[in-house]
């Protein structure tokens, strides 16, 4: 028989609050609280678990304060612009209702939501609870690219939240002109990232990173060229050359960086993961009070015995009409 596969759905909880935050219109509840960031996301939770019925979920959300990039290199994200107060405000609100959700969330001081991501995701592969376990990352930030494998897709929003892409690594090197998905650390790590203020080689366009990693494989191959001042690397042009050696511990900052980490000691067990207990009432409770009303009528829940004890347990399997 074939093996059965298991599917894991990561959320990355910031990513999405800040794209639907600014895709939708300024949402109120009721009472005059905003909730557009809060409809957004639950937009493509809901979207998202449709898709791929999946058998565990997780969450994951930055923590205020400095991450171990920011020690490192004290400009990294230097250049970023602070959310408004509003936006900040609806995350705690999405948390709750997450909980209501029975979705295990994780943060950790010191790392951002995507080490915790990648991290979760290695976690899952490795361990082969089950004979396979394939995850689906939930994003608006293509950061998170870098971690797709033949176990591992990205579902980015490319525009508002309806405009979705599923990556795997085909599509990942369509995207990126044959780089493979592991590959991006080194791109990033040579054309840097405006966004993330990561400066890369100064001079190295998004072509020229590309072409030096699709021929050389590696930021530490280019280098090991360089230093041997091999045949291959005369093939590059003597002012090319010259940039590489001149901001070579810029590019090593960069790569530390760009690249997520995947063994952050977080406790993770994805058994904590599993979907499909919730209290259905609750939710419809919130999804009132924030005038939600779309969204209850997505929900279909159903009370089942629970296999064991003769009690009975609400099993509200989300589905959406």
């Amino acid at each position: 028989m074939p093996e059965e596969t298991k599917k894991l759905v990561i959320f990355d909880g910031n990513a999405l609050v800040h794209r639907a935050y600014h895709a939708l219109p300024p949402l109120k509840s009721k009472s005059g609280e905003l909730t557009n960031a809060v409809y957004g996301f639950l937009l493509v939770f809901l979207k998202a678990i449709k898709d791929f019925h999946p058998e565990y979920i997780a969450a994951t959300f930055d923590l205020p304060g400095p991450s171990f990039r920011h020690v490192k290199y004290k400009l990294y994200k230097a250049n970023r612009v602070k959310a408004p107060d509003d936006l900040y405000e609806q995350i705690p609100k999405i948390k709750d209702i997450l909980r209501d959700f029975n979705v295990k969330i994780f943060e950790k001081q010191g790392f951002e939501a995507d080490d915790l991501i990648g991290t979760i995701s290695k976690t899952a592969e490795k361990k082969q609870i089950y004979p396979k376990v394939e995850t689906i990352i939930v994003s608006g930030d293509a950061d998170v690219l870098q971690l797709v494998d033949d176990n591992t897709k990205a579902y980015i929003l490319r525009k508002g939240v309806k405009d979705i892409v599923l990556y795997d690594e085909e599509k990942v090197k369509e995207k990126y002109g044959g780089l493979l998905p592991e590959q991006l650390v080194d791109y990033k790590s040579l054309r840097g990232d405006p966004s993330d203020n990561i400066p890369g080689v100064f001079g190295v366009g998004e072509k020229t990173a590309i072409d030096l990693i699709k021929k050389f494989g590696t930021l530490e191959s280019i280098y090991d060229e360089l230093r041997k001042n091999s045949d291959k690397i005369k093939e590059v042009k003597e002012p090319l050359r010259k940039k590489l050696a001149d901001y070579k511990d810029q590019a090593f900052v960069s790569k530390m960086l760009a690249e997520i980490k995947k063994d952050v000691d977080m406790g993770f067990d994805l058994k904590d993961c599993a979907w499909g207990d919730y209290d259905k009432d609750k939710v419809i409770e919130t999804f009132t009070k924030y005038n939600f009303n779309t969204l209850i009528t997505r929900l279909n829940g159903s009370t089942e015995p629970e296999a064991k004890g003769g009690e009975k347990q609400v099993k509200a399997n989300l589905k959406l009409w």
